[in-house]
């Protein structure tokens, strides 16, 4: 029995910023699979590559990262094109690996199911619906918006989302992707319509702004930290759900899980790749911030404003 199990593509990344250009592996299943490798948790991996990629999956079974890499012809290839303004970003996607689905899934049994689809035809629903049936199922909503059109990824609402929802206990969406899926621009209300349909706890994450989470028919304000400088926000989502869940599975309640990803996630922005502190630094962000040269940011943006 895993503590935490996710599920999804190790991506080959090229990553354009004002001040650089950089390749390196990425995707949801990775960045996660690397911020979370420090927590005392049993955790595994369960992914899909080319056999070219595999030394990405050797680098993260020699740091102690149980992996469970399925055969696929081609590894996905993302292009992620950020301007100064880090919040948003261009992707084209070059090549797409082999989906994840039921006869091709390991017997696993978690108590979390993290599924980080890449693109909206990664993760079947039948699979999604087995999953429920052994664990909570986690769900970074991006990948099932986004469908790949002359190479450009663009977004549209989830077909499935009606048969889906009341299986994902916990789902994760930034505003736009929230706004994809429920059609609403408001938080408070794009919250509940997920709500309704059957999700437990909604996490909407607002960037430099903060997140909410709306559970039990309340709403949790949870600030961001401002980082000491601004270098790569590839993954930084991936980062705050890793601390998130890491905390949930230790018995921390949602507001102390909301922050301490929060400030995971406000370490990972201030470098390129993947979160590379320690939980003692979260830590420190977290009992001594402003001394530390970090604060807490509430500038509540129009679109949540009301909540309450």
């Amino acid at each position: 029995m895993y503590d935490i199990c996710t599920i999804g593509h190790i991506t080959l990344d090229k990553v354009v910023t004002p001040h650089s250009v950089k390749y390196m592996p990425g995707g949801t299943s990775f960045y996660f699979s690397k911020a979370i490798q420090k927590a005392q948790l049993d955790y595994a991996l369960v992914t899909a590559l080319a056999t070219s990629e595999l030394g990405v999956v050797a680098d993260l079974r020699k740091s102690g990262i149980e992996v469970y890499a399925l055969p696929s012809e081609h590894s996905v290839y993302f292009e992620n094109i950020y301007p100064e303004n880090q919040n948003h970003r261009e992707q084209n996607v070059l090549q797409k690996a082999s989906p994840f689905d039921v006869p091709v899934m390991p017997d696993i049994t978690a108590k979390i199911y993290h599924l980080g689809p890449l693109l909206s035809d990664d993760i079947s629903l039948e699979l999604l619906k087995l999953l429920a049936t052994k664990g909570m199922v986690s769900l970074d909503i991006q990948g099932y918006l986004r469908y790949v059109k002359d190479k450009k990824v663009l977004y549209k609402d989830w077909a499935d989302k009606k048969e889906a929802l009341p299986h994902v206990s916990i789902l994760k969406a930034n505003e736009f992707e929230m706004e994809v899926l429920t059609g609403k621009n408001k938080v408070q209300e794009g919250a509940k319509y997920l709500a309704d349909m059957g999700v437990k706890e909604v996490i909407i994450t607002l960037g430099s702004h903060g997140s909410v989470i709306y559970t039990d028919n309340r709403f949790h304000k949870i600030p961001a930290f401002t980082p000491t400088k601004v270098v790569d926000a590839t993954g930084c989502g991936d980062t705050y759900m890793a601390g998130y869940l890491s905390k949930k599975i230790a018995g921390a309640d949602v507001e102390e899980a909301g922050e301490f990803g929060a400030a995971m996630a406000t370490i990972n922005i201030e470098a390129s790749g993947p979160f590379s502190g320690d939980f003692n630094k979260v830590e420190k962000v977290l009992n001594y911030g402003t001394h530390e040269g970090y604060e807490k940011v509430f500038s509540w943006a129009e679109a949540w404003s009301s909540v309450v």
